[in-house]
């Protein structure tokens, strides 16, 4: 009975309750929200900052967990490369980080990882034929090894430029001048057993170079032109050009029509010798110039020539020698060579070599240090022979 009595009470006493709910006005049911009563009450104000803090509090949360998430990646970053450092024998090579690099973009997608893959392979080719992966194997970084500002390797079978480096230049050539002098010399057809004497006209009063050959000093045309072009005389090549028919004008205006029949359209000639700044040209038309004289059988012999002795007067012997000492070394075949220098030049060697099978004309101008431009022929030469083992 007392049980369903108060079962009774509740069921009765539900309704009343419902009912004075929904009898309490707006105003009351608003008295907790103090803005919606007066925007501008104290009670709504402090409500207001409360908010902000809160609000505040959430956005530094927030920043927090993006900080956290980005020094997260940070070091999975470092660690990465910490690996390719540790993965590597000796220093850090640029293989082993190519390949770390094809190890963390797998995720990327197939092509990302094929890009990477190749290049990594290119790198283990070449550390392969060199034997350490810090042998300098592009282009770029072998142009920056050398001493020489400008550098040119041409194929003269095929014309491939191999290396070549400020190839546009157009440079002083110094004693390079020589091989053109010898070329007008050769194709004048003159008798070369006719006794040529070296005169006061051609002591060098431009720069002053020293000569082994005193005036009155008599030799054959072909002896003028074999320590000209040999050990780059430059009172025989100035003897050369004063006994062309015509004399020195005829001989110079002779030079450069040569120049201009080879299609040398960025050189030019004032003299004989090389000694003015004034005779300059080109890497391209060197190589013109190399390949003309290569067909000249007596130059080859004269420019490749280890040494050879005169007869100076009165049985007097003198041994002139050649002034590049690649010549003879036994490693090299080089069909034509020449050198050159003066200040305005640096030091300049061309050559037309066989390497690996291949006639190159190798073109070095404006080397810093007497034996920089010998130094920088075999550093091409190495460079050459490994990209040729690399094919």
């Amino acid at each position: 009975m007392a049980l369903f009595t108060k079962r009774t009470v509740v069921t009765a006493v539900a309704p009343l309750m419902l009912a004075a709910s929904l009898l309490v006005s707006p105003g009351a049911r608003a008295a907790s929200d103090p803005c919606k009563v007066n925007a501008k009450s104290a009670a709504c104000k402090a409500t207001q900052t409360k908010a902000t803090k809160t609000t505040t509090t959430v956005s530094k949360s927030t920043s927090v967990a993006k900080e956290g998430a980005k020094t997260t990646v940070s070091k999975t970053s470092a660690k990465t490369t910490t690996v390719a450092k540790k993965t590597s024998s000796g220093k850090t090579s640029a293989t082993t980080k190519k390949n770390v690099v094809a190890k963390t973009t797998v995720k990327s997608g197939k092509s990302t990882k094929q890009v990477v893959h190749r290049t990594s392979i290119a790198a283990r080719k070449v550390s392969t034929q060199s034997g350490s992966t810090e042998h300098l194997v592009t282009p770029s970084a072998q142009a920056a090894a050398l001493r020489s500002s400008v550098a040119y390797v041409q194929d003269l079978e095929t014309s491939t430029v191999l290396f070549s480096k400020n190839e546009a230049t157009i440079r002083p050539i110094a004693s390079i001048s020589k091989l053109m002098t010898a070329l007008v010399v050769v194709d004048a057809n003159l008798p070369m057993d006719e006794v040529l004497e070296v005169s006061d006209d051609d002591i060098d009063r431009l720069k002053h170079a020293a000569s082994r050959l005193p005036v009155g000093t008599r030799l054959s045309r072909a002896d003028m032109l074999h320590v000209a072009l040999m050990s780059s005389e430059n009172r025989a090549a100035h003897a050369l050009g004063r006994y062309y028919p015509g004399g020195m004008p005829a001989f110079v205006k002779a030079m450069n029509d040569k120049a201009r029949e080879l299609g040398m359209m960025d050189t030019h000639f004032v003299e004989p010798t090389g000694l003015s700044s004034e005779n300059v040209s080109s890497p391209r038309d060197l190589v013109r110039l190399l390949r003309a004289a290569s067909q000249r059988p007596l130059i080859h012999r004269y420019t490749t020539d280890t040494e050879y002795d005169i007869d100076m007067g009165q049985g007097h012997m003198r041994t002139f020698r050649n002034t590049n000492a690649l010549v003879r070394n036994a490693d090299w075949d080089i069909k034509v060579s020449k050198t050159g220098f003066i200040n305005e030049a640096g030091e300049c060697l061309v050559m037309l070599a066989r390497i690996n099978g291949r006639d190159l004309a190798i073109v070095l101008l404006d080397a810093q240090g007497k034996y920089s431009r010998i130094a920088d022929a075999l550093r091409i030469r190495k460079f050459v022979q490994n990209e040729v083992a690399m094919l």
